[in-house]
């Protein structure tokens, strides 16, 4: 994958704990950062995706017939403790 050159600008004390965990990985600053864009981005589309699927429900909300089966499933299916 192609990548491009991106100026940040970080403060001394930033700089300082990024180099110090990049060396701790065996890794460098660019790659931690590139690691820490990637988390932003998933949690980001997740939290997303997360949102949208509970405003369905709200639209469109369970049958309770459906529920009310699947609590008697699962009572059906623990196991004996």
């Amino acid at each position: 994958m192609a990548r491009r050159e991106v100026l940040v600008q970080l403060d001394d004390d930033l700089v300082e704990r990024l180099d110090r965990v990049a060396s701790e990985q065996g890794t460098n600053r660019s790659e931690l950062l590139r690691r820490g864009a990637a988390a932003v981005l998933e949690a980001t589309e997740r939290a997303r995706a997360d949102r949208d699927l509970q405003d369905a429900y709200r639209r469109v909300p369970q049958d309770p017939a459906f529920i009310e089966s699947a609590v008697h499933l699962a009572a059906q299916t623990l196991p004996a403790w």
